[in-house]
């Protein structure tokens, strides 16, 4: 584990979307950073086909869990 210093306004808006997702804001500031990556290495793909792809990465069935 490492420190990583960012500016107090960034951490002030980690810290109200950590709040608005539900998560950590050590798990909000490591999924902005995995997110960012991702985007980086995938310039022609959207958030949402990111995210998709990540869900099907990992084995998510998205159509089971919206028809229960």
């Amino acid at each position: 584990m490492g420190i990583v210093k960012i500016s107090d306004e960034l951490h002030e808006e980690l810290r109200k979307a950590s709040s608005a997702m539900v998560r950590s804001i050590n798990s909000q500031a490591e999924y902005w950073i995995k997110m960012g990556m991702l985007a980086e290495t995938n310039p022609t793909m959207t958030y949402s086909e990111i995210i998709r792809e990540q869900l099907r990465l990992v084995d998510v069935k998205l159509s089971d869990a919206i028809n229960e």
